[in-house]
């Protein structure tokens, strides 16, 4: 065996060494914490029980994803969660494959380490939400994208075809990775030596795959009136009376520090402007910047002129991450990335710690990051266990999403019962707002006899406006830590009609 051959094959064993250990780790913690599924994560378990090329508001992979776990272990929370740890540990063997064939192996498992403790990472292998699967599929396309140059013939073909499909799925799981066909554009105009790698053989097999992968996605959004594209621009929330917002991009910078890393974000974005200035840049490097640059600075944009969630920057992780652990062994910069990967692991350790016991995050002051996964199972309870004792019940309405996909799950045995009254949303505006008022409506022919609860204040006179009676008012509270509760209000309502809703505000007219 070649002795250049050792290194290589000794990073790998390195990366999947440290990849399978962080993921038993993460496994673990899954099946440990006491913590129960956020109401988001409710919902992707909902939409799995009835498998779809599309959703309300996401593409499908996650719903499947949620299915194969559950179909192996069962409807609890570890199993609910288990394809995200899974899907991250893909990513960052893929992310090591990128490294190694721009850079070397070396730099192939400083990335991978660095990729597996990023905060945001950890944070997305612990719940079960769209950008696990984004980023697995979009770092496996970014790999046989890198991959096509050394290739030549029926095995490029192959390659390309390879890269569209891992980018279909990639769609599959969350449109954000458009990203990465404007990272190949904007890589194809700067880099004439790429532009031959694409015949139009290669460019047929790369779209025909991709398109195939899609296309089931596409038939059911223009079945459904492309509702999921819809939600996807709505979250945009452009308005032209506030189209500067600088407040909310300077939010949206730090926040960055904390999701991708405070050492890794100041390189990256320090590093990149530096490195561009100076005509520093590799191929290499240009190559990943056109990758990782796009999410970054569009969401700055959008956080600009509206606002941007932390997160939806991630279809640049994987580029990012392998261009900053280049340039920190290029540059000999061994104590910032021994930096990096300390603080990181201190915030990984920490983020595990607090899964495992939410009482030490309460003692820490972190409570309020974990606030959304509490107190929904008892809430739940004390709705079923009252409608258990009514058989006259017409429908279970509750006024919030999150209490409706909250009790989808926590509910679903009594739900599941041939006796069990149904579970509806009260839909409080003139049109609905989301995927439960569209699905579950509560209908006059079901308000005959509704148990209703009521998680938000401002809306309960408004429900309660809606029926001709309501008798045996329950309030219902649920301590989350030491200085949060979650409340609710249980009643019994009768002859549900629905009062008239402004015209203009689509909001219920005064009673």
């Amino acid at each position: 065996m070649s002795q250049t051959a050792d290194p290589a094959r000794a990073a790998w064993r390195a990366a999947l060494a440290i990849t399978l250990a962080l993921t038993v780790v993460r496994l673990v913690a899954l099946f440990v914490t006491p913590l129960e599924l956020y109401p988001d994560e409710a919902q992707y378990w909902l939409w799995s029980r009835t498998l779809d090329f599309g959703y309300f508001s996401k593409p499908p992979m996650v719903a499947w994803g949620i299915w194969a776990t559950t179909a192996l272990g069962g409807d609890s929370e570890p199993f609910v969660r288990l394809s995200a740890p899974l899907f991250q540990a893909a990513a960052a063997l893929f992310v090591f494959l990128i490294g190694r064939r721009l850079y070397g192996p070396q730099t192939g498992l400083a990335a991978c380490a660095l990729y597996l403790l990023t905060p945001g990472v950890q944070l997305s292998a612990a719940v079960v939400a769209t950008d696990a699967a984004l980023l697995c599929f979009l770092s496996g396309a970014l790999a046989a994208y890198v991959f096509l140059p050394q290739t030549d013939g029926s095995r490029r073909l192959v390659a390309a075809a390879g890269a569209g499909a891992l980018l279909g799925l990639a769609f599959l799981s969350k449109y954000a990775a458009v990203y990465a066909l404007i990272g190949v554009a904007l890589h194809l105009v700067a880099d004439r030596e790429a532009r031959k790698v694409w015949s139009p053989p290669t460019v047929a097999a790369a779209l025909g795959a991709l398109l195939l992968v899609l296309a089931p996605n596409l038939v059911w959004n223009a079945a459904h009136g492309f509702s999921t594209v819809q939600h996807t621009a709505a979250n945009a929330n452009w308005s032209a009376a506030e189209l500067f917002n600088p407040g909310e991009l300077l939010d949206y910078l730090a926040s960055q520090f904390g999701v991708f890393g405070p050492i890794p974000f100041a390189v990256l974005a320090g590093g990149g402007v530096v490195m561009a200035l100076r005509r520093r840049l590799t191929r290499q490097d240009l190559l990943l910047l056109c990758f990782a640059a796009p999410p970054m600075i569009i969401v700055a944009v959008q956080a600009l002129i509206s606002r941007a969630n932390a997160n939806w920057a991630a279809a640049g992780y994987a580029a990012g991450v392998v261009l900053v652990a280049a340039w920190l062994l290029r540059w000999r910069a061994r104590g910032w990335f021994i930096g990096a990967l300390a603080t990181q692991g201190v915030v990984a350790a920490l983020f595990l710690a607090f899964v495992l016991s939410p009482e030490l995050a309460d003692r820490m002051g972190m409570a309020n990051a974990f606030k959304r996964a509490k107190g929904w199972s008892q809430l739940t309870e004390a709705l079923t266990d009252r409608a258990m004792h009514d058989l006259s019940l017409d429908a279970v309405a509750v006024d919030d999403r999150f209490m409706f996909n909250a009790a989808a799950y926590y509910g679903r045995d009594y739900f599941a019962r041939p006796d069990a009254a149904p579970l509806r949303m009260w839909v409080r505006t003139a049109h609905p707002q989301n995927q439960a008022e569209v699905e579950a409506p509560l209908a006059g022919t079901e308000g005959g006899r509704v148990l209703a609860i009521s998680v938000e204040p401002d809306f309960t006179p408004e429900m309660k406006a809606d029926f001709r009676s309501v008798s045996d008012t329950e309030i219902v509270n649920v301590r989350l830590d030491s200085e949060r509760s979650r409340g609710a209000e249980l009643f019994l309502a009768e002859g549900y009609k629905r009062r008239p809703r402004d015209p203009l505000t689509g909001l219920p007219t005064p009673p």
